[in-house]
């Protein structure tokens, strides 16, 4: 279904979603809960929340970030069993995540293991358009919530979090007028953000897939890289998180006698083990 851009925002219906995950980058980690709240014609009409049970168990760093325990997922269901559904939620929606770029390289990997098409969707960062539009201390979902007096809930936890996503929006476009479009909204989110700039294991740059096999794998693989102390000359790196992001594809990796973690940026890695 195209989408009309000169339409109201309230034309098709809005879907705020929220992931916590089991780490910070996709691949190296899983979406442990996700949650979302469907808006449509001035009231909420449908909402999605569930627990996932990721395929290896959480470490104490990941859980005080969101209070989601192992114990807590055990006899959740796992991502493929869900995913189609949340597919389904949100086709023909206005989505929207608070760092869409965040949840959506998570979500999209998800979609791609499953083999499903990407539903119609209109992708929206509420946090870049509340960077436009809103004046706080920071442009945290919780620092919003706060200081916007929005109905927060439990913080890091997927439909909360969504809720006060959904609440975002709204407040950054009341300084739009009554009848803003959605035209408007993409200009100044700026970025473009839709399910092509996320793919990995579909994508057609063998040079993205190659490095996110190694990536999945955690094979140390030796790169040689346009900047550093070892600027044009091979370097060892291993590979622990793959992230497609608007301001540039980068690996997380380890590196160096002491193992540090350092970001690669795709176009900057002119060579690679393959």
């Amino acid at each position: 279904m195209p989408f009309d851009l000169n339409q109201s925002i309230h034309h098709y219906p809005l879907v705020a979603f929220d992931t916590e995950t089991s780490g910070p980058y996709p691949i190296e980690s899983e979406i442990v809960e996700l949650g979302a709240v469907k808006w449509y014609k001035g009231k909420i009409v449908d909402r999605f929340q569930t627990l996932l049970k990721p395929s290896r168990a959480m470490l104490p760093d990941n859980i005080v970030i969101h209070g989601i325990t192992n114990e807590m997922v055990a006899d959740a269901p796992q991502m493929k069993d869900e995913i189609a559904k949340f597919c389904k939620f949100i086709d023909g929606s206005v989505l929207m995540a608070h760092h869409a770029p965040f949840d959506l390289g998570f979500l999209t990997i998800e979609i791609e293991k499953a083999e499903l098409a990407f539903p119609q969707s209109l992708q929206v960062c509420t946090s870049l358009i509340s960077r436009a539009l809103l004046t706080t201390t920071n442009h945290k979902l919780q620092t919003l919530v706060k200081e916007l007096g929005l109905t927060g809930g439990a913080a890091h936890r997927a439909y909360d979090d969504a809720y006060a996503c959904l609440q975002v929006f709204f407040k950054s476009c009341e300084k739009l007028g009554e009848d803003v479009n959605l035209n408007r909204v993409l200009e100044l989110q700026k970025k473009e953000i839709n399910w092509n700039k996320y793919r990995i294991w579909s994508s057609q740059d063998e040079k993205i897939i190659s490095l996110a096999k190694a990536t999945l794998e955690q094979r140390t693989i030796n790169i040689v890289y346009e900047g550093g102390q070892t600027k044009g000359k091979p370097r060892p790196i291993k590979p622990m998180g793959f992230v497609r992001n608007p301001d540039g594809d980068y690996l997380h990796a380890q590196c160096g006698l002491d193992q540090q973690r350092k970001r690669f940026y795709l176009d900057k890695i002119l060579d690679f083990d393959r």
